[in-house]
């Protein structure tokens, strides 16, 4: 069983407070958790905000979730992680995903996971290659390797986004990527007004008839209505 850390903040430059908006009554981080919530080898979930003031909604939404809550650095990231990860007894595995995913497929998560178990990887990941929707991000990581990459790490673009350490340096870890063939080239992730009202839209049409609605679903909605959706395509 594998242990989740979701990373928020409430200072998005693009969409401030974006985590909190929310969804058909709900605040968006709590949406992404009841779905990711129903991952099968998630042992559980942990939301890594920040120490700051500002963050506190955050925090208290972890509680009022019954999720837990660490809170570290506002830029470095990576450190907020190893945090979290000490907090939480060094798991031996965990996944880092992000709080702007209302998408989240749960079902991909247990499929990286499966995958990453299987090649006895030190990093998986299915981001690179971009074959999945931009929003259904999943990165399955060993501790062993993340405490490494925070001895190791010192760029500032390196502690702020994780895992850039560890993806840029095969020589030292193992990698494996989880790809999707053909491609699915879609952006389903909330950085934008326009991105949230895309996603605040899926969950109108879907959630209702089936708070379980999948990435299949998704696409069928997308299909069966292109005038409702924002150009997410990105070439």
């Amino acid at each position: 069983m594998t242990l989740a850390i979701l990373q928020a903040r409430m200072t998005s430059t693009r969409l401030p407070g974006k985590v909190m908006r929310p969804i058909l009554g709900e605040p968006m981080i709590a949406r992404q958790i009841e779905r990711v919530g129903r991952a099968g080898r998630l042992s559980g979930i942990v939301v890594a905000t920040s120490a700051n003031a500002e963050d506190d909604v955050i925090a208290a939404e972890a509680v009022r979730l019954g999720v837990g809550i660490h809170r570290g650095p506002l830029d470095d990231v990576l450190a907020r992680f190893v945090g979290a990860l000490a907090a939480s007894a060094n798991p031996k595995t965990f996944v880092r995903l992000t709080a702007d995913c209302p998408l989240a497929d749960w079902r991909l998560v247990d499929a990286c996971i499966e995958a990453h178990d299987s090649a006895g990887a030190d990093y998986t990941n299915n981001v690179a290659g971009w074959t999945w929707p931009k929003g259904l991000d999943v990165e399955v990581c060993e501790t062993a390797a993340l405490l490494r990459a925070d001895r190791e790490a010192t760029k500032a673009y390196d502690r702020e986004h994780v895992m850039p350490y560890i993806a840029t340096h095969p020589e030292l870890f193992r990698i494996e990527h989880v790809a999707r063939d053909p491609p699915l080239r879609f952006r389903w992730t909330v950085d934008t007004p326009e991105d949230f009202a895309f996603v605040t839209a899926v969950y109108k049409a879907l959630y209702p008839a089936n708070p379980a609605f999948t990435t299949e679903d998704v696409l069928d909605w997308q299909a069966a209505n292109p005038d409702k959706v924002i150009p997410n395509i990105i070439d």
